[in-house]
């Protein structure tokens, strides 16, 4: 199959002779392939699953340079295209897949059920690499600064793992030394990429809900076990199990008594294909739950005196005086910090202030991770709504295009710059008077004269469906991560999609929404410690997981088909189909 950027990947298929619907996708541990899985495939035995296995990019006979990917999100994002096209092109759905998936593998697949929130049916994860013992003191630190002085350049370090630390069996280790598709280097931002990534999982894992096996060895040189088990204690499926094999190297699916582990995979998988196990949707998750209790717990005073309360009071101090000098940072103490202006500024990303201090200020304001995040999520938006803006094209219809609260609209007005070859009418709707001003003006700078203004509230739900003329594309950005309420975002959803549906009426084919997310932010608390929103008030945001935010629009009537993520988890973008009837 071929990638997006054109990287073309080797898999394998081990297909029943009688048609299935059961399917498991299998992913190898790094440095090696998907020939390494064969003898796990027949071990397992299960005749009636049919079985794929991929040699991720720069592995096996995949391409790429080996041990090498442009970043773990890519990774991840390859993941996610192999899943989509087993699914696509071997006529299987995703609910009735299970993902087996070993080290470095594992850590890729559970990454991307946190953060794209696939409904399979399962997954297994065994030694997840989720932190690699490097041995070497401060070696995560000489790695950052290695690839801070090889500025972009590849750059890579060859794994100190021998044989004989993964297993106790001779044979095993042997054919191990002797394999030539073996990689032994792995690519050193990978390596970080993956190390940062898995921090973030570990933390999170409560937004997994999938029913999870997590097996792994006592005597692990490579990965440490005290990751794996916080992961397993902070895993939000109500059916997780973990076994542990006290004698057991690394790679458990090749160790001496390697049945008895096998057995345990074989016995959940079997389990998970025959018990219906649905997930209620998320959509009271605004009630109750993880995500709940901590947007409680940031609305409430901090305890005077405490560390956090010194903390977060001096940086208030510093906002609100010296780094006021900073352009960024008055206008987000003016008209909010999750304001349109605020965004299109940040857009913008051209660092101004008085002094030069307040420049320097400035550039570190922009620079903030949240702030990259923002403006990659921008670059996904116009990659999605281009994408639905030819679909409907494709089909010979007119292209009819709402933005239900568009800020100031910049992402659009670039995504139409770029769309020069097709026709679009464009309504871009916000509450606000003074972002839609700034929209116009951006619309006259880009001589974009099918382009419309209008004043609405995008949680009005008839006003929303009621826009004229009806259409075909809608875009929701940036706005329900601003509301903690579940019944402002269905409100709003319900309008658009009702909206959508008179554009498939009038139009025919197929509509398309964009929609956006926060299942993450590592700044969380100190926004809603230090930055004020629109309102002037505490900034405190409630994270919904993605899979809360695909319920909320499946309830909806939306069928989500793509999704984007910035390398940092923190802000996704979506795109789903809503077809006529």
């Amino acid at each position: 199959m071929e990638l997006e950027d054109g990287t073309r990947l080797f898999y394998r298929a081990w297909r029943p002779e009688t048609p299935t619907e059961k399917v498991m996708l299998m992913f190898h541990r790094g440095h090696e392939h998907s020939g390494r899985l064969e003898d796990v495939v027949h071990a397992l035995g299960l005749g009636d699953v049919a079985v794929f296995a991929w040699d991720a990019r720069g592995h096996g006979q995949s391409d790429g340079d080996r041990g090498y990917a442009p970043g773990f999100a890519c990774m991840v994002k390859d993941l996610d295209t192999f899943a989509h096209h087993v699914c696509a092109a071997h006529g299987f759905e995703m609910p009735n897949l299970i993902v087996l998936a070993h080290s470095v593998g594992a850590v890729t697949a559970t990454t991307w059920v946190h953060d794209y929130a696939p409904p399979i049916r399962a997954l297994v994860i065994a030694t997840p690499a989720f932190k690699v013992k490097l041995y070497i003191p401060l070696a995560i630190p000489a790695l950052r600064l290695l690839q801070w002085m090889k500025r972009g350049k590849k750059s890579f370090v060859k794994s100190y793992v021998k044989a004989k630390m993964l297993t106790h069996d001779a044979e095993q280790a042997k054919r191990y030394d002797d394999d030539p598709l073996i990689a032994r280097a792995i690519a050193v931002n990978v390596l970080l990429d993956m190390h940062d990534t898995s921090k973030r999982v570990v933390a999170d894992a409560g937004a997994i809900r999938v029913p999870t096996l997590l097996l792994y060895g006592g005597s692990d040189w490579v990965v440490s076990l005290g990751a794996q088990r916080r992961f397993f204690a902070n895993l939000g499926s109500t059916d997780k199990r973990i076994e542990f094999f006290p004698e057991m190297y690394h790679d458990i699916l090749h160790e001496k008594d390697r049945h008895l582990v096998i057995d345990k995979i074989r016995d959940f998988v079997e389990s998970a294909f025959n018990t219906a196990s649905p997930r209620e949707p998320l959509l009271d998750a605004d009630q109750r739950g993880y995500t709940f209790e901590e947007h409680a717990r940031l609305s409430r005073p901090l305890t005077p005196l405490s560390p956090k309360w010194f903390n977060f009071g001096i940086q208030s101090l510093v906002i609100r005086t010296v780094a006021r000098l900073s352009r960024g940072i008055r206008l987000g103490r003016a008209t909010g910090f999750d304001s349109g202006q605020t965004l299109d500024y940040v857009y913008d990303n051209e660092p101004a202030g008085s002094l030069l201090i307040g420049k320097w200020i400035d550039r570190i304001y922009l620079g903030s991770v949240g702030w990259r995040g923002i403006r990659q999520r921008k670059v996904h938006v116009e990659k999605l709504l281009l994408r639905a803006i030819s679909s409907v094209a494709d089909g010979g219809r007119p292209v009819r295009l709402l933005d239900v609260a568009t800020g100031a609209g910049r992402y659009v007005l670039d995504a139409l710059c770029a769309a020069t070859d097709v026709e679009v009418e464009a309504l871009l709707r916000d509450v606000s008077p003074a972002n839609l001003e700034v929209g116009r003006a951006l619309a006259a700078e880009r001589k974009l004269e099918n382009v419309r203004f209008e004043r609405g509230d995008a949680f009005d739900e008839d006003s929303v469906a009621g826009v004229d003329p009806e259409p075909n594309v809608a875009i929701v950005s940036g706005l329900h991560e601003l509301f903690p309420s579940n019944d402002a975002v269905s409100t709003s959803l319900r309008g658009v999609a009702r909206a959508l549906r008179r554009g498939v009426e009038a139009t025919g084919g197929t509509a398309y929404l964009v929609y956006t997310g926060q299942p993450w932010h590592p700044q969380l608390e100190m926004i809603a410690r230090v930055l004020v929103n629109r309102e002037g008030d505490q900034w405190v945001m409630r994270r919904r997981t993605q899979e809360e935010m695909d319920d909320l629009v499946r309830e909806a009537g939306f069928k989500k088909i793509a999704m984007e993520i910035d390398g940092y988890g923190i802000f996704t973008v979506s795109l789903a189909e809503l077809r006529a009837g």
